[in-house]
Formats: C-alpha cells, structure tokens, sequence
C-alpha cells in the first residue's frame, strides 16, 4: 500500500488580488466595453434603506426640537403674559459695599421703570412689559445667612452682586459653600456700578476676568459676570431672568411651596397671600413656616388680581382640611405601665416611700474597712479630706487607696454615665517628701484656665483618638466591673449578632417606625399626585394657617413649604456627611450643632458612625461610633428628627458669638430612617504583657483587682500584632492575668480588649434666628438617658 499521508502545503503563498480603490472614469468606461450595469435588487434595496435612514434622522431630529419645544412652552407657561405668576429673582449682595437694592435699581433702569418704591430689603415686583413677564425681586441684606438660605429655596433665580474693590471675605465663602450645598437654582453674577468711574476699560476687563474665575468655583456654569455699569449688560443680566425655564432645584421636585405677597394675622390664624408654586396644594397636608414650626391649613381661597376696567371676582374656596387631614401628632405618648422597664413615682422618689425601698447595704468586705476613723477639718468633705495623708501611715498603702484621677478621666464622654460618683474639686493640700502635708500657692484664675486649656483641649482629644484610636486607662479606684457595665464583648463586630431592640431608651417608644421606607414613600409620592381638589401651580391664593404666633405676621418674607404626608412624624434620621474642608475645629460627637434640611432647621446633637462599605446594614446592621468627624472621611450621622422623603441635602452649621455668621461644619445628604441601626461605640482596655512564654503571658496593668478578671474573663483578647486568645485565670490580687494565645507574643506586643455598649442620639429641637430653640416634639424627661 502507498503512503496516504500527506503535508500540508504551509509553504504555499497567495496574494491578494489588486483592487484599485481610485480607479478613474475613463479606465472604468473602458473596463465597461460600452455595458451598462444592470442594478442589483440588494443594491437597490441598500440605497431604498439609506434614504430611508437620512428620513428617519431628519424626522427624529425634527420631533426631538419639537418636543423640546413644546416642554419649553409648557415649562414657562406659568410666567406668560404680565399677569402671570412673577419669576421670583433672590438678590444677594456678597460684599458690604454693594447693595441688593443697587442692583434691583440698575436691572429696572434697562426698561425705564422708577423705583423709587424698591425697598432696601424685601419684597418689589417689577412688570417686564418688554418680555411678556413680570419680576419679583427678594432682595437680602449683606450678612444675614439664614434670609439668604430661605430665600434660595423660594428662588427661580439667584442673583449674586460682586464687587470691584472689595474681596469677598469668610462670610461670603461660607455663604457660598451652603448655597451650593443646598441646591442652587439658576444664578446670574453681576457686578455692581458703585465704583464705574474709578475703572478703566482694560482694568474692568481684568477684574470681570478674576471675579469670573472665583465665582465658577462655586457654580461652574457660568459663562460671564455681567457689569450692571454697561447698559448692554443690565439689558442682557435682565433678559437672562426674564426669558428662558429656570433650573430646576432637585429637593424640591413633588413638593409645593408659596411666597407671601401680603402677611395678616387675626385671631391665631395667618392668611398668607401668593402664587403657589412647585407641585400641587392641598389643605389635608400640613405646611411648614421657617423659624416657626409645622401647621395646619384651615382654608384656601383664590385671589385673583383685580384688573382696572373690569368686574372684580369674588374669592372662592378651593380647598378645605378634610377629615383625612394630617395631624400635628409629631410623637407617641408611652406607656410605661406597658414597657419592661419601670419608673419611680413621686411618693417613692420623696419622703418616707424611697427609704422604705431602700435595701439595706451589705457589709464591707474584710480589708476594706479604715483602720483609723479620719476626723475631717472644718469646711472640708469628705473627698478632700481622702486625700490628707496621716504621718504614721505606712507609706505603701498609699497606692492601694489613691488611685491616678487621671485615668479615670480620658474619656468624658464615658465618664457620664457615673453620675452617681463624687465630682472631683481642687486639691488644696499637697504632700513634701517626707509625705507631710503642706499648703501650697493658688495660681489665679486666667493661668489656671490657660493651662487646663493646653492640657485638655479637643485638638489634643482628637490626636489621641487618631494615634489611639478607642484605648482608655482602666481606673484603679472604681471597678471595672461598675465602670463598664453596659458594655458587653464581641466575638465578631461585623457577624455577632445584636438584637436592636433591647435595653432601648425611653426615647424610643415615642418615635415612629417603618415597616419599609422606600415603598412608603412612594406610596406617599403616589397618592400625592392622584390626590383630588388640589390647587394647581400658578394659581394665586390666600392660604389661612391654624394656630400661628402672632409675632410671625412681622416676619418678612414669609414662604411657606407644604409638607408630603408623615413627615412631621419624629424618627430616626440618618445623614452621610463630610466634613468642610476650610472648617479646622474639631467635631465630636453629640457637639450642638444646627442641622438645615429642606425647609426645615433644627438645633440637634448627632451622633456619628463609620459608613458601611457600599450603604449596606451588614450582616447584623452593627455600625462603629466615631468620636470625632473627620476630615477625608465619609461618615454617617444620626439624630432624632421629623420624618425627610428623598435624597434631601443638608447643611451642619455651629454657632459663633455673631448669630448671624455661623460656621459651616459639613455638608451632606439625607440617607434614610433605620430604627434599627445599631451604633456601638468601642473601648479597649490595654495591657502590658508581663511575662511570656511561648504562646502563654501573664499581663498587667489590665485590671487592678481579681474580681475583674474573673467578670470580664469569657470576652476575647487580641494584640496589636493580629493575635487571639483568652484569659485563663487570675493571677494574685492586683489584677494579674495568665492568658493564651494562638501564636507566640513578644514583650512589645499590647494585648487588647474590646468592649462595645450601644449609644443613642439626642432629642432635637427646632431652631429660631434670633431666638431660643423650640421643642420638636415634647421633650422626654428620659431625653438625656442615652448613656
């Protein structure tokens, strides 16, 4: 048989054939030889579906500017004609030497209009014959913060007026920062004519250039600062406001809203009179007044403009709170007899009941009792005089019964919870070598405040915390025992379980809860735009609020904001904040601050907690306390608060001796209200390990008595070098310790235990510029029972 196998021709070469891609027409005639090509049916049907391409591009280009059209008209509909609603224009002047009424009179000298009526601050409306619209100018004073944010969120546009010779200083960056913050609409920058003709053209443009560059930092969609000097730009700045759809504000998007044209109170009731605005009004929704809390609507009536020559209309009733109307009920009221927890009554808390519950004390343990009754000097406690040493003590025993105060002190925040211990006062007696008393020198007042300042002070605090990041000493006079015990070990912090709803505070039975809180609140979306009898956007109206201070009535502008259905409810709220990059304080935890969220502000004390990777609860919805905000560091904080639907931003200002220039400390967005969230705030007590051998060490300096080591001896220990182990038994009566672990330790290892106790947030309370705070909702007399 021959061989069948064959190679395969690998060796073989073939080139492409030649196409030449720009052959000529006299070549391609020739090629021809006088044939005409006979038109394929898939050529033709390519060049049918071509053409039918380019139509289809055409037509759709043609309906897209048709629709965007069509939404433009539909957008601005509510501003056309004179006599429809007024484009509302805040103006705020960023420096002191240029006013917003400078700048209303320079827009409405571009149409010839007087403004001899234009107030300083305020309320004027100007009719824009020229474009078919009417301006409304809300005018701001310089340095007033809180008008400005209110007057931002009723704004359609915001006009900032800068100046040419002075630069905008610190208050006018925070007020920037907060605005963009918050959510600006559509701004326009102008400069002021105060000082035209100290300029030249060349030095204009300069300065137009510089205050360009500074004010696209903070809104970067603007193009040019306009010179309110140059009639071509008051002409442009005033077509700008006139003409066009105004940016839309995204926390306000489903919500109604209404700037009072006219303010009168009778009664208890404030007939607020304006053009509604945003989403639809209804008199079932509660509405809330700035700086004066949340109300009820009793009626609304229409207030069409009277028209000169023509029959006025009589007002009629649009809307009246119904039965299903919201209520003001912001809390629950508990019922302690329901709760597991119980609670003295007055009999018990005075007089003979609370001595007839007290139980009798046991005896003293054997060593513990004085071996001299100590006679205590005239006008001394008993504090004071423990620290009078006796000549014929024996000077060891000193260190048994006077422990370091300082260690006991390294954490205040945890130091509240022993409220029961006696208050530490001045030592007024000190002891020489020989261990005598002696009497020493006082330092006065301002150096005894300097150097507790440079020894105590938040930046100090905060460096420890971030170099010793949970590590507190464990005193040597108070147990540890008594000293933590509400704290409890966690084998795992992100897997052990913890049940969120034991050992609550009384706080707790009087917030409300969500079963789930995304479908609520769009349900809550859903049946605010099916709901009937609502005044639609644009309509002018005098709304009449039920039980409003009269001292509100004075308050201008008046704007008040409709509330969705359940938010005056009080929860939990949690925020993710960062904190402001030019702000270099110190924040910590439960610091008073001033939480500005929607329409609302309120005086708060949050609390803050790491961020889970991606927002998730986690396996068990356990969430690390911070002790301080952090720069860099994306945190959330917690507090208790009204009810917030949507993405909302909000603003985390701290007060300063000017109630007027606050300063601005985070920024951040409303996350969402997880009752259920648990924030355990972490100790770590530390020891030295005394003696070691192999994978075994006897550590000290943990606890200082055997009873301590005895209670705490089932909670896991680690190092700081990744080992794990557990305690095996007490060694002798000062605190000693043998523990194992799995792996061999050095001597210049630590060995750690971490202990976690859930902490709560604080009551809030709505804040007033220029006055004291309000309560949110009746204030337990548990609202401090966090700790």
């Amino acid at each position: 048989m021959g061989d069948t196998h064959h190679h395969r021709p690998t060796l073989k070469q073939q080139n492409k054939p030649f196409k030449s891609k720009h052959a000529t027409k006299s070549s391609l005639k020739e090629a021809a030889k006088g044939r005409i090509p006979r038109a394929s049916p898939k050529a033709s049907a390519g060049s049918k579906n071509a053409a039918q391409t380019r139509l289809n591009r055409r037509n759709n280009a043609k309906q897209a500017q048709t629709a965007k059209r069509n939404a433009l008209i539909s957008a601005t509909r509510l501003f056309n004609g004179v006599d429809g609603a007024p484009r509302i224009v805040a103006v705020i002047p960023l420096t002191p030497d240029v006013s917003a009424r400078g700048a209303v009179s320079a827009l409405a000298e571009a149409l010839d209009v007087p403004t001899d009526d234009c107030p300083d601050e305020g309320l004027w409306r100007l009719r824009a014959d020229r474009f078919k619209t009417s301006l409304q100018f809300l005018s701001v004073p310089y340095k007033n913060i809180y008008a400005a944010l209110d007057a931002c969120k009723a704004a359609d546009y915001v006009v900032f007026v800068l100046s040419s010779a002075v630069e905008v200083d610190p208050w006018g960056d925070t007020l920037l920062r907060a605005l963009q913050a918050q959510g600006l609409p559509e701004v326009v920058s102008v400069l002021a004519r105060n000082d035209r003709a100290a300029l030249d053209a060349k030095a204009r443009a300069s300065v137009l250039k510089s205050l360009l560059s500074f004010i696209q930092y903070f809104v970067p969609s603007q193009a040019r600062v306009l010179d309110l000097s140059a009639p071509a730009d008051r002409l442009h700045a005033l077509r700008a406001l006139a003409e066009g759809k105004p940016a839309d504000v995204r926390w306000r998007e489903g919500r109604a809203w209404l700037l009072g044209e006219r303010v009168e109170w009778a009664d208890g009731v404030l007939a607020v009179t304006g053009v509604a605005r945003g989403a639809g009004l209804s008199a079932n929704r509660l509405v809330h007044l700035p700086n004066y809390g949340d109300f009820q609507i009793d009626k609304i009536m229409s207030a069409p403009l009277g028209k000169p020559g023509k029959m006025e209309v009589e007002p009629a009733v649009l809307g009246e709170a119904g039965d299903d109307a919201d209520s003001l009920v912001s809390s629950n009221d508990p019922d302690d007899m329901a709760n597991e927890q119980t609670w003295p009554t007055e009999e018990e808390m005075q007089g003979d009941g609370a001595a007839a519950a007290e139980p009798e004390l046991p005896d003293a343990k054997q060593g513990t009792t004085p071996k001299v009754v100590r006679r205590i000097p005239k006008g001394m406690s008993e504090y004071q005089a423990a620290w009078i040493i006796d000549e014929d003590e024996d000077d060891g025993e000193d260190e048994d019964k006077v422990g370091d105060e300082d260690d006991a002190m390294d954490d205040a925040e945890e130091m509240e919870e022993m409220e029961d211990l006696p208050v530490e006062e001045d030592q007024e007696m000190e002891t020489d070598e020989r261990g005598r008393t002696v009497a020493f020198e006082e330092l006065d007042v301002e150096e005894e405040a300097r150097q507790l300042e440079s020894w105590r002070n938040r930046k100090r605090e905060e460096e420890d915390d971030a170099t010793f990041p949970d590590e507190i000493d464990t005193p040597k006079e108070i147990p540890a025992q008594t000293r933590f015990q509400r704290f409890r070990g966690m084998r795992s912090f992100r897997t052990s379980p913890w049940d969120a709803y034991e050992n609550l505070p009384r706080d707790y039975a009087r917030i409300f809860q969500f079963e789930d809180f995304k479908r609520t609140e769009r349900g809550v979306r859903r049946r605010a735009e099916e709901e009937l009898g609502v005044v639609e956007p644009g309509t002018r109206v005098t709304v009449y609020l039920r039980g409003v201070p009269q001292e509100a009535a004075s308050a201008a502008p008046v704007v008040i904001f409709a509330l969705l259905q359940h938010e005056h409810k009080v929860s939990v709220l949690n925020f993710t904040v960062q904190r402001n990059t030019e702000y270099a304080g110190s924040v910590r935890s439960k610091d008073p601050l001033i939480l500005c969220v929607g329409p609302r502000r309120l005086r708060v004390n949050p609390v803050y907690s790491q961020h889970t990777r991606g927002g998730g609860k986690g396996a068990n919805n356990v969430h690390k306390f911070e002790r301080f905000l952090r720069h860099g560091l994306t945190s959330v904080a917690t507090t208790y608060g009204p009810v917030v639907f949507g993405h909302q931003p909000c603003l985390w200002l701290r007060e300063t001796d000017d109630p007027q220039a606050p300063q601005l400390v985070a920024t951040g967005t409303f996350l969402n209200t997880d009752t259920t969230r648990v924030i355990a705030k972490r100790v770590v007590l530390t020891g030295h390990p005394f003696k070691v051998h192999k994978k075994t060490a006897t550590v000290r300096y943990m606890f200082f008595n055997a009873d301590d080591v005895a209670y705490f001896k089932p909670v896991q220990l680690h190092t700081k070098h990744g080992r794990t182990g557990h305690i095996r038994e007490s060694l002798g009566t000062h605190g000693y310790l043998k523990a194992h672990f799995d792996g061999p330790i050095t001597q210049m290892d630590t060995v750690c235990m971490a202990l976690y106790k859930r902490v709560f947030p604080r009551w809030a309370q709505l804040w007033r510029a220029g006055g004291e705070a309000a309560v949110v909702a009746a204030v337990p007399a548990s609202a401090d029972m966090e700790e």
